[in-house]
């Protein structure tokens, strides 16, 4: 069976000064098999959220995307009309934005809001909706389901109101649910609970995950293989087992030693990644993790590493792992 997400060489662009085009994202690869959880990790400006819009054909404006394959569900993400990804989007798909308060209707019902879905993808009458949207937001964890589908969503907390957006994403039973930083704006204990509803979830219903999130030690809860992005392309993708045992690529390792241990008491420094990630199309022809890299040497500055095959599936782009580069360095 193939993949129900399988994205190569993706580049989205959009534009720059003049007539040229300023790439954001350049060289994601990306795989998700049927009933897997993949998480998706990287800081903050790495394409993660870009990426995930990609697979719904929703790069916004003026943007495109200039390079690459996008496959979700069988379906060519590149090559469907707009009724096919409208199909894409909530049928096969669901997904859960980052920021609810911006997701959600103002003006329309909670009810209203999680049945769109249903409505729309799976036909169903008013009054089998009306039985459905309390199911759901029981399923997601809200007390007082038949209460919060009358509600609207300034009436909500933000926690409830990330869950109505799971709901939402659920309410034409997706294969495949892409859930972007559901926990960012979440207290520790809400989110360890969001990352145990996404577990139940999964299983129950048989779901393939997406969880995209900048912190890896929840990915590490959740995921049974993560992808590792840096400046808008794949550096390396394991098995989380691999992975946190292993990591291959300095800038997985940097990110491992930057989580924030508890153990050992008495006040820490707050572990950071030194430097910051270079701004989208001012990558230069090398390595883009080469400025931060303490094992950085002279070729790292001079070619760009290409994103390689090693053993169990691991993928690795660093010379530290192949001498293979990308023919092409910056586009």
């Amino acid at each position: 069976m193939p993949a129900i997400v399988q994205v190569s060489e993706l580049a989205v662009a959009f534009p720059g000064a003049g007539d040229g085009w300023h790439h954001v994202v350049d060289g994601v690869s990306l795989t998700v098999e049927e009933g897997e959880v993949v998480g998706l990790v990287g800081e903050s400006g790495c394409g993660k959220t870009l990426t995930a819009l990609a697979l719904f054909g929703l790069v916004p404006e003026p943007g495109r995307i200039v390079a690459g394959t996008v496959r979700v569900g069988g379906e060519d993400v590149l090559a469907a009309d707009e009724k096919r990804l409208s199909a894409l989007r909530g049928g096969v798909a669901g997904l859960v934005f980052q920021e609810p308060a911006q997701a959600l209707n103002p003006v329309r019902s909670i009810g209203f809001q999680v049945s769109e879905a249903a409505r729309l993808h799976l036909k169903l009458p008013g009054e089998r909706t009306d039985e459905l949207v309390p199911k759901l937001l029981a399923e997601v964890g809200l007390e007082d389901p038949a209460g919060l589908a009358r509600a609207y969503p300034h009436q909500l907390s933000g926690g409830q109101r990330q869950r109505v957006l799971l709901a939402c994403a659920l309410s034409a039973n997706p294969r495949l649910l892409v859930a972007d930083e559901p926990t960012s704006a979440l207290d520790t204990v809400s989110q360890q609970h969001m990352v145990e509803l996404l577990e139940k979830l999964r299983e129950r219903r048989q779901l393939s995950v997406l969880f995209i999130s900048h912190d890896l030690a929840l990915v590490g809860r959740l995921a049974d293989r993560v992808t590792v992005l840096y400046a808008g392309e794949t550096v390396e993708v394991a098995a989380r087992e691999a992975l946190f045992d292993d990591p291959r690529h300095p800038y997985t390792r940097a990110l491992m030693n930057a989580q924030l241990r508890v153990e050992g008491g008495g006040s820490q420094r707050l572990p950071t990644v030194p430097g910051t990630v270079p701004r989208a199309g001012e990558w230069g022809r090398a390595c883009r993790f080469a400025p931060r890299c303490p094992v950085a040497f002279e070729r790292c500055r001079a070619a760009r590493p290409a994103l390689t095959g090693l053993e169990n599936g691991r993928q690795v782009r660093c010379f530290l792992a192949s001498d293979a580069e990308e023919p092409d360095g910056k586009r």
